[in-house]
């Protein structure tokens, strides 16, 4: 067995990774029998495939064994927030393709070991676009939760702005972090640093950190951890990074059949009767998913305090009225 596989073997015991270290024990037996070695390389493989069954009778539905969750230290401390999200891709209101998509990442990142032994690597690196509160940060802890993973939310602007003419020495502690704790990691406001070269406001800080996290992005990921990056503004991201995702995944301001899902589904037992929803779905267009929740929320506080069994249909329209007033406000304050 290599060094190279030895300190690999170690890690993943370190980060708690059994599959990574089944993976790579794999990886053992068949450079075992490439060289001529078969009888080791079939107790390996034998071995494996027993740890496997074991983890599958006792494992969480999900098919990973939860690790334990790992929290930034030293200069990331501050700048790298931890959780573990419990939430799951059922959670949320989505798309056809878009479920289609993201369940087909989950698939890949839940069976990376049988992708590895095929020479090929799961989707670990994806860029989610869309306007403001359109539900990119939640697929975030969604796909933690569906793989039990640590989500760790990177807030690139603070990064930025607290550490000018440091922020590349930032980034290689971040992606020597990727490269050691697996993990998902949300890098939130990416056009921070994404943005395209040679843009009239650029600087040159700005262009050596955008160098420094396209170099970052090409090598290799030994964990398999997520990485996504999020962005409001598509549009002004340099497209020699936006190559750099596996995917790319649009989101988009809810139509009104997912607008009324999103408040069925977060009203719960307090949702209105049937009949009401005609009258309020003229104030659903161009709410997005966040808003309607805050709406959704706002009403069902107000009826447990009321001691009401059901919000009203007047409670509900005025809540969404105030959403889409606000909205208002803000696309004028903003000129958009």
């Amino acid at each position: 067995m290599s060094t190279k596989h030895l300190l690999a073997l170690l890690n993943s015991h370190i980060d708690g990774d059994a599959e990574q270290f089944l993976s790579i024990a794999l990886q053992v037996a068949a450079q075992e029998a490439r060289q001529g070695r078969t009888e080791e390389a079939d107790k390996l493989k034998r071995l494996v495939q027993k740890a496997r069954d074991q983890q599958r009778s006792g494992r969480p539905a999900g098919g990973q064994t939860p690790i334990p969750l790992a929290r930034p230290r030293g200069e990331l401390q501050g700048l790298v927030e931890s959780a573990y999200p419990k939430i799951t891709l059922t959670s949320m209101v989505l798309s056809d393709d878009v479920r289609e998509r993201l369940t087909r990442v989950v698939r890949q990142q839940q069976q990376r070991a049988m992708l590895r032994d095929h020479g090929q690597a799961p989707t670990t690196h994806m860029l989610f676009v869309g306007p403001p509160g359109t539900g990119k940060t939640m697929t975030a802890s969604a796909l933690a939760g569906e793989l039990h993973l640590p989500l760790f939310t990177v807030r690139l602007e603070a990064l930025f702005s607290r550490f000018f003419g440091e922020t590349a020495g930032k980034l290689r502690l971040l992606f020597d972090q990727i490269a050691q704790t697996r993990g998902v990691y949300l890098l939130d406001e990416f056009d921070a640093i994404g943005s395209r070269r040679g843009d009239p406001n650029d600087v040159g800080e700005i262009r050596r950190v955008l160098n420094s996290v396209l170099a970052f992005m090409e090598e290799p990921n030994s964990t398999d951890s997520l990485v996504l990056a999020a962005t409001n503004h598509a549009g002004i991201l340099d497209e020699a990074l936006a190559r750099r995702f596996d995917e790319v995944i649009e989101y988009s301001l809810p139509g009104r059949a997912a607008a009324r899902a999103i408040l069925e589904r977060r009203l719960g037992n307090f949702k209105p009767s049937i009949r009401s929803w005609s009258s309020v779905e003229h104030v659903l267009d161009g709410l997005s998913q966040g808003e309607l929740v805050r709406a959704a929320d706002a009403v069902v506080k107000d009826a447990i305090l009321e001691g009401a069994s059901r919000v009203s249909q007047d409670a509900l329209d005025r809540a969404l009225q105030n959403r889409q007033t606000l909205k208002g406000k803000f696309r004028r304050q903003t000129g958009r």
